[in-house]
């Protein structure tokens, strides 16, 4: 909200924008001085619209025409609207990324001064930066990352009109290369063998991984579930939302990553094992009582809140450990059911529509690890072939 400081025949208008990444309080002001033939109502109608306007301008960052506003003193404007448009995790990732990142190699710079050079010397600056965890410096991937969130700065600036040219286009930009991406998949006899290893384990983790591989569904996807997305006459689950856990701030819920809710028909045995795994948790709540919370959550913690989005990784990792199963990240059993459905002959579109995939390119990456993993049976049987005829020769 805009104040307004009456001085002698002039009105002084603040707006306040926030604060900076250094801690520094934005503000923008204004003078407005009356024509002296207005009467003091008018004045003060004319006074009370500049106010609204000029917050208006300073919110948008038209109060800072040709890019004269330094990158710090925008990126509150810039993050405040995004708020509004980006999912509660992204936001965070992209606050972390311009404290850490962004803000110190570029933010005491006017908008207008930034060039690709400048940009460029970013991009070249993160690939010599070391990583938070032990794997040594950022890999490509993050490095991309991060110019993604200096990109959505400047395009939001520019669409603004706040600068004339965009200096972080992509063209504009050489980027490390990335790595081939490979897609980490449960052999059949690995997938034996975890069935096999889950009839030991506790209903809860064998109910988990087993709707895991039926479903597809993502992580917080299945942490959200509740019983009542399950329809246990046409055995048809609906998936609707994804549960996710900020630094310091309780679970929250929020939309699927494509926005829309699904439905997933489950097998007969999968049905049988939430039937068991139901009932079962209905006896636990029961013997906790008042203790209990009815959050009517599928998945939950000790006392029925929720289980936390990070639990199933922790759960499968230990569980593949103490079974001497090789090692694979618990999205690979997201991966693991595309390609099992694949290469059954179910249709791309119905894989792509039980996975949530809003485009088919996305599911196709299944197809190709398909071919790969064919080409390298067929790879196998050459050697096979050659080592004998070699044998026989001989």
């Amino acid at each position: 909200m805009a104040t307004i400081q009456k001085r002698k025949d002039s009105y002084k208008i603040t707006v306040s924008l926030g604060y900076a990444v250094d801690g520094k309080h934005i503000r923008r002001t204004k003078t407005y001085k009356p024509d002296p033939d207005m009467t003091p109502k008018q004045i003060e109608k004319e006074v009370q619209r500049q106010a609204v306007l000029f917050e208006e301008q300073c919110r948008s960052g038209q109060s800072a025409t040709n890019g004269r506003i330094k990158l710090d003193d925008y990126i509150p404007m810039y993050l405040q609207n995004a708020q509004t448009t980006m999912s509660a995790t992204t936001y965070v990732s992209y606050q972390r990324i311009i404290k850490s990142y962004i803000s110190p190699a570029l933010g005491h710079l006017k908008m207008k001064d930034i060039k690709p050079v400048h940009v460029q010397s970013f991009v070249n600056q993160l690939q010599t930066m070391q990583a938070d965890t032990k794997s040594g410096k950022l890999t490509p991937s993050t490095v991309r990352r991060y110019l993604t969130a200096l990109q959505s700065i400047f395009h939001s600036a520019y669409k603004l009109g706040i600068i004339g040219t965009n200096p972080t286009d992509g063209d504009r930009i050489t980027l490390p290369k990335l790595k081939e991406q490979t897609t980490e998949i449960f052999t059949s006899e690995e997938i034996q063998q975890i069935f096999k290893a889950l009839e030991n384990e506790p209903l809860l983790l064998k109910t988990l991984i087993h709707l895991a591989i039926n479903t597809g569904c993502r992580r917080g996807e299945l942490v959200a579930l509740k019983w009542s997305d399950l329809d246990f006459d046409t055995n048809v689950l609906t998936i609707q939302r994804s549960n996710y856990k900020l630094t310091g701030s309780q679970i929250e819920s929020k939309e699927t990553k494509s926005g829309k809710s699904r439905k997933i028909t489950l097998s007969s045995y999968c049905m049988d094992l939430l039937r068991h795994y139901k009932a079962e948790q209905a006896q636990y709540a029961l013997s906790l009582g008042d203790k209990w919370q009815h959050g009517n959550w599928i998945f939950t913690q000790a006392e029925g809140q929720p289980m936390y989005p990070g639990t199933p990784t922790d759960m499968f990792s230990r569980f593949l450990k103490r079974n001497n199963i090789t090692h694979r990240k618990f999205h690979a059993l997201r991966h693991t059911s595309a390609t099992l459905l694949l290469s059954s002959g179910t249709n791309i579109k119905n894989v792509a529509s039980r996975l949530g995939h809003s485009q088919l390119k996305t599911t196709d990456r299944y197809v190709h690890a398909i071919e790969e993993a064919d080409r390298q049976a067929a790879n196998t049987f050459d050697t096979l072939f050659t080592a004998t005829t070699q044998t026989h020769t001989a």
